[in-house]
Parts: structure tokens; C-alpha cells; sequence
């Protein structure tokens, strides 16, 4: 009687996780259908990688004003009092008041009030600095960089959201095959139940269908599992809240084969702009070496004296104010500049380097990738016919299995190859789609998908 009831439990237990897997399944199919064009553009506005990078141009550009900022004219206020407890001494010649005092003897003489009191408004103007002009023609190579390595991470997260976005279709695509192998299954569990009512079938065979099912039940809710994890990542890239229920489109496009030998455009013209402004700053240094600097210089102000002992104290001020040219020329600074610019020199070499390095690693993996798709792509046509004749056998098994001339082992069989057609197809098709889409990424066509 107990085993009895513990089997009326676990079957129990079946027919309530079975509507689950239904229900869950179900709600899938429900779920708002995103395309491609949509998680992108979506992605264009709320993805969180773009942001910052925006706000890195615009630090960018706010550094290029700050350059141009250092010709406009700077204007300074100071001012500042002293109190002297002792005066400043000065060592007087005694002659300078008595001539007929021997030459060589001093007299020493405090000068001043205790109280100083100074006042000004200082106005500094570069007329020529060339670390100033070398400083804002390098901010705007700069800004040409940073705009540059912003495409560069837009294309990155082009290339990590249509990754996610394939995977979900690849897994969803699976959950078809599994539901299709699945209904099969069940038909073919009744076909031998009523079998084995008619004492024409073995109580062992229903048993190994009905672990077929559970088996394709479990691989089902594991795809399942799968399939969701993606579609969070996908909505992590694109910026949305996890709560926001979507799907993907279940059709996958497969482009027509073009010859594409086009460079990575973006890599080399990140390289380029980067030797452009090693060679902007090794400019500069040598022109702050050689090239004096020019200030036009203006001070306006008053100085105040003050005493404060009886009978004589008084405070007086008196204007004080100049204009001029400052000229300031390096002659020697401990070969600092030099060593700069032997540094710049290497830094530029290693850059021509690596520019050189990027151009063949880029030819090979652009021919590698289109060997890849072509091959990947032949695969996915020759796997669909092979699904569609594993399909047919499958079918023809059954009716022989009807017809008695046909075992389950011939059955399961034929399921199998069915369900390792489709297994290949699936793979067939990541390889093409992963082929394909670092291609595009190879070639600089990645923009292309937003189209």
C-alpha cells in the first residue's frame, strides 16, 4: 500500500512540474518580440558603456577650451600688509653723507615704516607661448581620438548585443526542436501504451520512451534557463530593467556572400590619429626648446605707509602702476626636454609598429572569417536537408512501427538522427553567424546592422 501510494505521489509530482514547463514556455511565447534594429537603437540611448564615453568627449572638448583658454588675457587682484617689528637694515657708505669719511666704512641704517600696505590689479597676456599653441593643437588631435575610440566602443557593444541577441535565437530555435521532438515523443509514449494493452508491446519499451520524455523535458527546462540568462545579458547591454518582459525574432537572416577586403578602417585610424599627435607633441617640445615666450604685462595699484607712534603717526598711500613686455627664453634646463623627446621618438616608433602589426593581423583574420562563413554557411544548407530527411524517416519508422515491421530500437533510432540533425544545424548556424559577424566587425562593416 505504500508503495503504492509513493507511486500515485512521484506521478503526481510529474503532472504538476509538466503544465509548469508548459506554462513557462508559454509565457515565452508571449513575451514582447525585440528585432535586432530595435535592441540596438535602444541600446544607442540607455546603454550605459555609450554614456560614459559620451561624457569623455565632452571632457575631451572641455580640455581643447581650456587650451584655447590660456591666450585670453588673465587678470589678477593682490594685495597684501606687512607689519614690521623690525625694519629692514641697510649698510650705508659713511662717505655717501660725509666725504670727508674714509672710503671702505658702513653705517648701518633701518629704513621704512612698520606698516606696508600694497594693492594691485596685475593683467598677464600671451603674445606668443608655443607651449600654449602646441597645448591646443594637441587637445584637438585629442578630441579627434577620443571621438574615434567612442566608435570604436559603439561598435563593440553593436558586436557583444548582436552576439547576445544570436544566442537567444540559436536557443530558441532549440526550444522549437525540443518542443516538436517532444510532441513526437508523446505520440509515439500512446502508440505504445496501446500497444502494450494489446500484449503487442513490453512493458520495458513504454518504459524507454517515457524516459525519453522526461529527458527531453529536462533539456527543455535547462534550454529554457538558458535562454532567459541570455535574454538578461542582452537587456544588462541594451539598458532596460531585467523586469521588462521580450523575446527575440525567431527567423535568423543570413546575408548573401560578398567579397569584402576592406581593412578595419576604425583600428588604423585610431593609430594613425595617435601617431598624428605623438608627432603634434615631439613638435612642441622642440619648439618650447628653441622659442622664446612673449607676455604682455600691466599692473595697476597703490602702496600705503603707515606709522603709528604719537605726535608723527600717519598712513599715506601713493598710486603705483607699469605696462611692459616680458620675454622669457630657455637656455638650459638640465637636458629634461631632450630626454622627452628621445622618449616621443620611441613612442612614435612603437606606434608605426604596431600600425604595421594591426594591418596583417587584420588581412589574416579577414580571410580566415570568410573561409569560416563560406564553409559555415554550405554547413547550415547541407543540415537543413539532412533535417528534412531524418524528418522523413522518423515519419516512415513510425508507420512501419504500425505496421509491425519496424521495432522501437528502429524508433528510437531514427529520433535520434533527427535530433542529432537538428543539434548540427544549430551548430552550423552559430558557426556562420559568429563567422559573419566578426567579419563584419574585421572589415568596419559592423555599423551595417543598425541599417
Amino acid at each position: 500500500m505504500k508503495k503504492i501510494c509513493l507511486i500515485m505521489l512521484v506521478n503526481a509530482r510529474k503532472l504538476f512540474i509538466i503544465p509548469l514547463i508548459f506554462i513557462g514556455w508559454n509565457t515565452v511565447q508571449a513575451q514582447e518580440v525585440w528585432t535586432l534594429k530595435q535592441c540596438i537603437d535602444t541600446a544607442q540611448v540607455y546603454n550605459k558603456t555609450l554614456q560614459i564615453n559620451r561624457n569623455h568627449i565632452s571632457i575631451s572638448e572641455q580640455r581643447e577650451k581650456e587650451a584655447k583658454a590660456n591666450l585670453i588675457p588673465k587678470v589678477t587682484a593682490n594685495a597684501d600688509y606687512k607689519y614690521f617689528m623690525e625694519l629692514p637694515t641697510q649698510l650705508m657708505p659713511m662717505n655717501a653723507l660725509n666725504p670727508q669719511a674714509p672710503e671702505g666704512q658702513f653705517r648701518d641704517i633701518q629704513f621704512g615704516v612698520p606698516h606696508n600696505i600694497n594693492a594691485n590689479v596685475q593683467l598677464v597676456m600671451p603674445l606668443y607661448n608655443p607651449q600654449v599653441y602646441g597645448a591646443i593643437e594637441n587637445t584637438k588631435i585629442a578630441n579627434e581620438l577620443t571621438q574615434l575610440q567612442f566608435q570604436k566602443s559603439e561598435e563593440q557593444v553593436l558586436y557583444d548585443i548582436t552576439t547576445l541577441y544570436y544566442n537567444a535565437q540559436i536557443l530558441k530555435h532549440q526550444l522549437d526542436f525540443l518542443e516538436s521532438n517532444l510532441i513526437n515523443t508523446q505520440k509515439l509514449l500512446k502508440n505504445m501504451e496501446l500497444l502494450k494493452e494489446q500484449l503487442l508491446a513490453r512493458g520495458t519499451d513504454v518504459s524507454k520512451v517515457k524516459l525519453q520524455a522526461e529527458q527531453l523535458n529536462t533539456q527543455r527546462e535547462n534550454v529554457h534557463n538558458k535562454y532567459i540568462s541570455i535574454l538578461n545579458a542582452l537587456k544588462l547591454n541594451i539598458g532596460i530593467p531585467l523586469e521588462q518582459n521580450m523575446t527575440v525574432v525567431s527567423e535568423i537572416e543570413q546575408q548573401a556572400l560578398t567579397d569584402n577586403n576592406k581593412e578595419n578602417i576604425l583600428d588604423l585610424k585610431i593609430i594613425q590619429t595617435q601617431n598624428k599627435l605623438l608627432n603634434s607633441e615631439l613638435s612642441t617640445l622642440n619648439k618650447s626648446r628653441f622659442l622664446p615666450s612673449l607676455n604682455l604685462i600691466a599692473s595697476y595699484g597703490t602702496t600705503g605707509f603707515g606709522y603709528d607712534k604719537t605726535l608723527n603717526d600717519f598712513l599715506k598711500f601713493y598710486p603705483i602702476g607699469f605696462a611692459g613686455l616680458q620675454l622669457t627664453y630657455p637656455l638650459f634646463n638640465g637636458t629634461v626636454t631632450q630626454r622627452k623627446i628621445n622618449q616621443k621618438k620611441l613612442e612614435i616608433s612603437n606606434n608605426e609598429l604596431q600600425a604595421q602589426l594591426i594591418g596583417d593581423k587584420n588581412k589574416m583574420e579577414i580571410e580566415n572569417a570568410t573561409r569560416q562563413r563560406h564553409t559555415a554557411q554550405q554547413t547550415v544548407i547541407n543540415t537543413e536537408n539532412q533535417i528534412a530527411l531524418a524528418q522523413s524517416i522518423y515519419e516512415q519508422t513510425i508507420l512501419q512501427q504500425k505496421q509491425g515491421t519496424a521495432t522501437l530500437t528502429d524508433v528510437l533510432l531514427a529520433d535520434n538522427a533527427l535530433r542529432e540533425a537538428q543539434q548540427n544545424y544549430l551548430s552550423a548556424v552559430v558557426d556562420y553567424l559568429k563567422a559573419d559577424l566578426e567579419l563584419k566587425k574585421l572589415t568596419g562593416t559592423i555599423q551595417s546592422i543598425k541599417n
